[in-house]
């Protein structure tokens, strides 16, 4: 199952368990079955302190449960974790063994503190690069609190209870049977989400913090940026984000970072925030703007108001909020969000197998969303705007290879349909002769660019007729002292690598504000 490098990479990560584990698995005579016993086997074999015993009785097969000896700490598998889950696996063994996790000890004792009974079921796809960050977290939060069970469901081995309990994207996550949430989810989230009285503690904390001299609002590309570059000027640093990593951590392969030949975009995002800790860099994560108030005067402290009543001030601020996936505004779309509406081939995709689905979208990302979808799916009806696809003309030549894709030109979708629980088919209108079309289906993929995330801006500074900020080519905005960079900005060419400058460039044009302040208006702001 595994090959040699890989085992010995997998023995020398054995080799920090402390405590000895059990893997106990349900089989049956299924193909995937004995895939996941010749996996369980090489993993037994690697190290004296794990067992495997072939005398499960999950009802779901194949499944595995890692226990260790003697106690009831437990973390489960249904499915076979390869794949971005293979790091799942991985942590999972370490940790059910008891090598230390790479978490707060304020989470850990968050988590540890927790009361009443939690079982957790995580339907993910193993290509899915969403879904390891919520897996890891359920796991960890199950080995960390003995009340607390988690089992992460491969969606393609289990069709049928991904039909019956109606999973259309992944990760989606059950509670005690009911829905709970979908999407990536970290350890700090979901323990906020579970202790009621999270958000009170984190917004009296906030309170108590002193003015910043740069505070960085995001935490994508363009935010790390800026607060490297302001750490690294020997200042008072903060970066508050909703989610360090912004959108990174919702792309797949990224191909264009130069220098990186190959990368994805969590493990960007890991390795950004990583880099940002390595500086006197105060990060608060989860944490939501909802409101800019300018300095009474240049120099003077702006403060940023946070969705949990907490409010934060510095001297100067740069704002990276990033961009989102822009919705088609068409009736159905909300109501069938994630029950066949969704906005991530890669992770969703699996789930449609040998089912028929639209992209909406004939850029880069549409056509790219179709070929890969293609190789999965029934049939893939790709639908654009505009008289002709604008991917790039590699792309289109492999699209038009495929046999199993349609493409249709100067369509406007407008309507996804639905049976009241998931979507059925969607209507379009040719712009051409004004006709109106319905094609049937269980899927719709929208890939038709991004929308910044500026609503808690408006009326505060300038934004562009798209709403983005708008900025001079210092970074600077319409507001003294509020400087801004990366997709949110009127920054042409929505890239990560630009995002990095524009947030380096942003940071040192603050830096520059600071250092042009008058004396007198600087100690009075110290003061």
């Amino acid at each position: 199952m595994l090959d040699n490098d890989l085992k010995d990479q997998l023995k020398a990560y054995l080799e920090k368990v402390v405590h000895p584990i059990e893997l106990v698995a349900s089989l049956d005579d299924s193909d995937s079955s004995q895939e996941l016993r010749s996996l369980l086997q090489d993993i037994a074999s690697l190290s004296d302190r794990v067992s495997l015993s072939l005398h499960g009785h999950d009802a779901r097969k194949p499944s595995f449960a890692i226990n260790r000896v003697g106690t009831d700490i437990s973390v489960r598998f249904a499915g076979i974790p390869m794949g971005h889950e293979f790091t799942s696996l991985v942590l999972a063994l370490l940790q059910v063994g008891g090598h230390p996790p790479k978490v707060s000890d304020e989470v850990i004792e968050q988590v540890r503190q927790l009361e009443g009974e939690y079982v957790f079921e995580t339907f993910m796809s193993l290509s899915c690069h969403s879904c390891p960050d919520t897996v890891q977290a359920l796991n960890l939060m199950s080995v960390l609190n003995s009340n607390i069970k988690h089992v992460a469901i491969d969606g393609a081995l289990f069709q049928n209870e991904v039909e019956q309990r109606q999973v259309m994207a992944v990760p989606t996550v059950f509670l005690n049977g009911e829905p709970f949430d979908q999407g990536r989810m970290t350890i700090e989230q979901i323990a906020a989400r579970l202790d009621s009285g999270a958000a009170e503690r984190a917004a009296e904390k906030l309170k108590t913090k002193k003015p910043f001299e740069v505070l960085v609002v995001g935490g994508g590309p363009a935010g790390a940026a800026a607060a490297i570059y302001a750490a690294r000027k020997g200042i008072r640093t903060g970066v508050a984000a909703e989610r360090f990593g912004g959108q990174v951590l919702d792309t797949m392969a990224i191909e264009n970072f130069i220098s990186v030949p190959y990368t994805e975009g969590p493990k960007l995002a890991a390795a950004l925030e990583q880099h940002v800790h390595e500086y006197d860099v105060d990060v608060m994560n989860l944490q939501r703007a909802e409101q800019l108030i300018p300095a009474d005067e240049p120099g003077g402290l702006i403060e940023v108001q946070l969705a949990n009543g907490a409010s934060l001030k510095a001297r100067t601020v740069v704002l990276s909020t990033g961009a989102r996936w822009r919705n088609m505004n068409v009736p159905g779309e909300q109501e069938y969000r994630n029950k066949g509406v969704t906005y991530c081939p890669h992770c969703d995709g699996p789930l449609f197998k040998g089912k028929r689905v639209a992209v909406i979208g004939g850029g880069n990302s549409g056509v790219e969303a179709a070929i890969d979808l293609a190789g999965i799916v029934d049939h893939v009806t790709l639908l654009e705007f505009d008289g002709k696809l604008r991917a790039d003309e590699v792309l289109q030549r492999k699209l038009r290879s495929l046999s199993n894709v349609s493409v249709i030109v100067s369509a406007q979708t407008t309507e996804v349909l639905g049976d009241g629980q998931k979507v059925t088919g969607l209507a379009y209108a040719d712009r051409s002769s004004g006709a109106s079309h319905r094609v049937e289906l269980e899927g719709v993929f929208v890939q038709i660019g991004l929308l910044p995330n500026t609503e808690w801006l408006k009326g505060t500074l300038k934004l562009s007729p798209r709403g983005e900020i708008e900025v001079d080519a210092r970074g600077e905005t319409s507001v003294p002292g509020v400087f801004a960079a990366g997709d949110v900005t009127t920054t042409p060419f929505k890239q990560i690598v630009i995002a990095m400058g524009e947030g380096a460039k942003a940071s040192l044009s603050a830096f520059d504000y600071l250092i042009r302040l008058p004396v007198e208006e600087k100690e009075a702001v110290a003061a």
